[in-house]
């Protein structure tokens, strides 16, 4: 990739974080940062394509970095779980290997795997020694047919999130546009569209990652509401479904920082409209539901959305109540970034739950105004989640709860304090309003076990003392 199409990238136009400073995004670091390279960027936004050979050009330990580490689930193809890489030793690099090594990678991934197509990501070592990727996908995609797409993220361009972009800019230049979408199924999905002579509208979901199948719970309201969706870029997707991405009337932004310039990109080429929205959460859920209805315009999908709405809101508080009852008044500390550092306070506060603090790493301006607009223009952010750092604050604020990625997790373990995984690696689904029954009953669990007031107790050998804080600063040291 072009220094110029990086810089491009990194100053993204639509991106509301640009108001951070005047270069934009963060500065490219070189090699893997605390958030992650810019291959293993690329790597994890593409990966759940489950019909596609993901190829990794380098060195087994790059393969090995982000392969299956996003807790994404497929309802049909499993090629995306197989880790397919060319290898890359110190001879291949000195002997000038590495294209040869790579082109017969596609061959045998062809010739095993049938793939829809292949996907070759570049990584540090030939982007440095200079192994024309693009020359070989192209030489390769001649010689047997199959759609072979450069995705040239090597490490050393920046961070995780520039991977994001790179990632999103490949499917834009190299497959969106290719193919037209298949027509309706009259007897599989929208059943109830056809029949009823509902008009079916297309839409997309950017930056929708289907972890722990959440997006399945939201995706029958949809087909109820007529909505084919396109393509999930990228969760539980298929090639052929990127491909028709250009033919949607409106694309959900789920991501803001991670893939902005795909939908940017759209719109500029086929002036298609976006929005930003989230499915964590029962006011963001039918938040996001309304949007669709009102950028497409249609009168009729505008009452028919009204009344799903009604109608699961309804159920849902019903169905809550119980939670509710277990959970009011907890007080949580959030630590994850992004659009869950806003979306899933306005789920915590469906709940009746206190949310004292988020985090603010990955989040964009117009992320954190939204924080604002929920906790009150107060709200404590925090930019820096260091293990003491967060004890500190959990035993300041009273926390009841640490809700945060898998990396946090012993850090509430050692001060005693329960712990909610809400990062990639969760195995439980919180999006849609089911999935909101499922964040309050993960949580009822968490706070509730039985273990935390064994854990607290002072040990036999001290019966006598009392029992230590359980979240002092020496417990997370």
């Amino acid at each position: 990739m072009k220094a110029k199409d990086i810089a491009e990238l990194l100053d993204e136009p639509a991106c509301s974080h640009n108001t951070k400073s005047k270069s934009g995004c963060a500065k490219p670091k070189p090699g893997a940062t605390a958030g992650g390279c810019a291959f293993d960027g690329a790597q994890i936004a593409l990966l759940p394509i489950a019909d596609v050979a993901h190829i990794v050009h380098g060195s087994i330990a790059c393969a090995g970095s982000s392969w299956d580490n996003r807790g994404t689930r497929s309802s049909g193809e499993k090629l995306y779980r197989i880790g397919m890489t060319t290898d890359l030793t110190e001879q291949d690099v000195i002997m000038g290997r590495g294209e040869k090594r790579l082109f017969h990678s596609i061959k045998q991934a062809i010739e095993e795997h049938s793939p829809q197509a292949v996907f070759v990501y570049n990584t540090c070592v030939p982007a440095l020694v200079g192994d024309d990727v693009g020359a070989v996908c192209k030489a390769a995609e001649e010689r047997w047919g199959v759609p072979v797409v450069p995705v040239d993220a090597a490490g050393f361009y920046g961070t995780k999130n520039l991977g994001n972009r790179i990632a999103g800019e490949a499917m834009v230049r190299y497959v969106v546009g290719r193919r037209e979408p298949d027509p309706l199924p009259p007897d599989l999905l929208f059943k109830g569209a056809v029949r009823e002579g509902i008009t079916v509208h297309d839409v997309n979901l950017i930056g929708e990652y289907n972890i722990a199948g959440e997006f399945w719970h939201v995706l029958p309201l949809l087909d109820e509401l007529g909505l084919r969706v396109l393509c999930t870029l990228s969760g539980d997707a298929r090639f052929r479904e990127v491909q028709s991405m250009h033919r949607a009337e409106v694309n959900m932004m789920v991501c803001s920082k991670a893939m902005i310039n795909v939908a940017r990109k759209l719109k500029e080429a086929f002036g298609t409209r976006w929005f930003e929205g989230s499915f964590y959460g029962v006011s963001d859920t039918s938040h996001a539901l309304r949007g669709f209805a009102r950028i497409i315009d249609d009168p009729d999908l505008t009452v028919r959305t009204e009344a799903l709405i009604a109608r699961e809101e309804k159920r849902i508080h019903a169905a809550l109540e119980p939670w509710r009852e277990r959970l009011r008044g907890k007080r949580v500390l959030l630590y994850t970034g992004g659009v869950k550092s806003w979306s899933v306070i306005s789920a915590l506060q469906d709940l009746g739950m206190d949310v004292v603090a988020t985090g603010t790493k990955k989040s964009t301006e117009e992320d954190k105004a939204r924080i604002r607009e929920l906790m009150g223009e107060d709200a404590k952010m925090i930019e820096d989640g260091n293990p003491r750092a967060l004890l500190n604050l959990v035993r300041e604020q009273s926390v009841d709860v640490l809700i945060a990625g898998g990396r946090n997790m012993y850090t509430a373990l050692k001060a005693r304090i329960p712990f909610l995984d809400i990062n990639q690696e969760r195995d439980f689904g919180y999006a849609g309003y089911e999935g909101m029954i499922e964040l309050a009953r993960q949580l009822a669990l968490t706070l509730e076990s039985p273990v935390w007031e064994a854990v607290r107790k002072p040990a036999p050998w001290k019966a006598g003392q009392a029992a230590p804080e359980n979240t002092s600063a020496e417990a997370g040291a």
